[in-house]
């Protein structure tokens, strides 16, 4: 297995496309997540300067090293769910990334639907707004794992309040082995998420084809 960094010199077109679809979308995610919040009566994340896109806030240096190196990479924003407002408040905070990655996964499969169609740009920039697509499916999806440090956790938590109190030390102790299984079934991950991307391109194709 190649390190992600080797492709820096191998194909370097790629090594950057790739790298700048990954930092936007977790960027966004995170970005939203402190919006959110601070319309919900958080200012926490605005305060520590999350209101950006930039990465090295929302990401960290840390977690951009690491993606550079391997090719993984997360953010986090601090919030504080007792200056929220409303009940579900944090639920909302919660959702809001995940649900950022739903918007960019229909917007870069549109974009790449647009592209082939009208022949804008060559085969690698349709291929990449298609892998955009797929990897904004992906982090949908590993956002909204039941399991502490995932949104997922955070929203059941919130409908669930004895979910956190009662299952807490059970789930903890299975972070581990689910972060493991992450990597063994990752490529399913985006075997699924193409599945899903090519039968919207289908529903598209059928209605503006």
């Amino acid at each position: 297995m190649n390190l992600f960094i080797t492709y820096l010199w191998k194909e370097p077109r790629l090594f950057f496309a790739v790298a700048v679809v990954v930092v936007l979308s977790i960027s966004i995610h995170e970005f939203m997540h402190a919006y959110v919040a601070l319309k919900c009566g958080d200012d926490t994340a605005a305060k520590s300067g999350h209101l950006t896109l930039n990465p090295l806030k929302q990401m960290g240096p840390f977690s951009l090293l690491l993606f550079c190196l391997f090719g993984l990479a997360w953010g986090s924003v601090p919030v504080d769910p007792r200056k929220m407002r409303g009940r579900y408040a944090p639920a909302l905070v919660a959702f809001a990334g995940p649900a950022s990655n739903v918007v960019l996964t229909q917007f870069f499969l549109i974009l790449a639907y647009v592209c082939f169609k009208k022949h804008i740009g060559d085969e690698f920039a349709v291929a990449m707004l298609l892998y955009a697509s797929n990897l904004n499916v992906v982090l949908f999806l590993l956002n909204m794992l039941p399991v502490p440090g995932f949104d997922g956790f955070a929203v059941l938590s919130s409908f669930f309040p004895g979910f956190l109190r009662d299952s807490s030390e059970v789930v903890r102790g299975t972070v581990f082995l689910l972060i493991m299984l992450l990597f063994v079934f990752f490529n399913q991950l985006f075997t699924f998420a193409r599945f899903v991307t090519n039968h919207e391109l289908l529903v598209l194709e059928w209605l503006f084809g």
